[in-house]
């Protein structure tokens, strides 16, 4: 389209210092391509596309995908099962300018780096077909790159729509190289994790600098869509303490704890702007985090968790105006009747955003049976 530029190469200092160390000759990915950027002043979200009217390839693509599903298997998917659709309705056919319209209002995302064109377009939305997301990632402990690899193949041989990184051990950047590299479908990640590994664990020491310089890095690598906790607010922590499990993201302990050691804000909320400005340069989508969600049935629908679903439906307006794509992470442990007010509250609080659920998980008792509690 005119609107990106090749780049000499990584711009992010973790990337460059990656690139020329001879240690990692043997295990990088060659990729003979380099990383594009948005040209100054330009936006190359779908979103933007989509708000000015046009119907981009991306988009084209989509409506021919989605109805190659719904005809092949018409009967169950146009069946409506007893109870709430929440105002879903899917069309019998999706055209093109239906999902330009979807993802216009923000209903629908596009995960679509422009550094990642190893991947098929796909939608999330409530008016298009259900989408599964796998999670993989090494540890310290155990998996190399090219286990990390087989995971992620099988992960989609099996169905998954999109695949999310959750790396946490050596050779993060190499291992996520090679993942993107050989994923046809949208990869994410969750950027704090990477960050805190630069700072040996210690989350007090994070820093906005160093975690901007992870998401460049990211960006430049070709992640269509991360996680970031920016709703994990300092006056939110204290109404964890009631809780029967307290704060169960990985992602929002980590913030959770640089906000209370630092006594300030915390900095995903504080630099959302600049967050939104990196992003609608590759077009990376937004999964705001639930760094507050119920780890536990009793902690369904309390203060806190209502309190961050708020906050994160002004961070999806603040997105929504540089015109980046926004989806909801949701919960966790919610008793099947307390979904509907947790749903209800979602549309209303995160103006109709699609909601990324973590189940949610409907009985505290069958830890690691989440396929049948979810």
């Amino acid at each position: 389209r005119g609107d990106t530029k090749a780049l000499p190469g990584p711009t992010s200092s973790y990337g460059r210092d990656r690139l020329a160390d001879p240690k990692l000759t043997e295990m990088r990915f060659n990729l003979k391509r380099a990383p594009r950027r948005a040209r100054p002043g330009a936006n190359v979200t779908q979103m933007h596309y989509a708000r000015r009217g046009l119907v981009t390839p991306e988009m084209e693509y989509i409506a021919i995908r989605e109805n190659q599903r719904l005809e092949t298997y018409p009967e169950p998917l146009s069946r409506q099962h007893p109870g709430e659709s929440f105002g879903a309705a899917t069309p019998r056919v999706i055209t093109p300018e239906f999902v330009r319209d979807e993802v216009a209002r923000g209903r629908a995302i596009i995960p679509s780096n422009i550094n990642h064109p190893e991947s098929e377009p796909m939608i999330i939305g409530r008016n298009f077909l259900v989408k599964i997301n796998a999670n993989i990632g090494n540890s310290a402990l155990s998996s190399g790159i090219a286990e990390e690899v087989e995971k992620m193949t099988w992960a989609i041989r099996w169905g998954g729509d999109t695949v999310m990184d959750l790396s946490t051990g050596k050779n993060i950047h190499e291992t996520r190289e090679w993942i993107v590299r050989n994923s046809p479908v949208p990869i994410g990640t969750v950027p704090i994790y990477q960050a805190l590994e630069k700072v040996d664990g210690r989350a007090e020491e994070l820093t906005w600098e160093i975690f901007r310089d992870t998401l460049v890095e990211q960006c430049e690598q070709g992640v269509d869509y991360f996680t970031i906790h920016a709703g994990v607010l300092l006056r939110y922590i204290p109404l964890t303490a009631r809780r029967m499990t307290g704060i169960v993201s990985r992602g929002g302990s980590i913030l959770a704890k640089w906000c209370l050691a630092h006594h300030k804000e915390n900095f995903l909320y504080t630099r959302f702007e600049d967050i939104c400005e990196i992003m609608k340069a590759y077009d990376v989508a937004f999964s705001l985090g639930d760094g507050l969600r119920p780890g536990s049935g009793f902690d369904a629908n309390d203060e806190a968790q209502m309190g961050e679903l708020a906050t994160l439906g002004e961070l999806t307006r603040i997105a929504w105006r540089h015109d980046v794509q926004v989806m909801i992470e949701g919960p966790g442990h919610v008793p099947m009747h307390m979904i509907r007010e947790n749903m209800d509250l979602q549309l209303k609080l995160c103006h109709e955003a699609p909601f990324y659920t973590l189940g949610p998980l409907t009985t505290d008792i069958a830890p690691g049976y989440d396929h049948i509690t979810s």
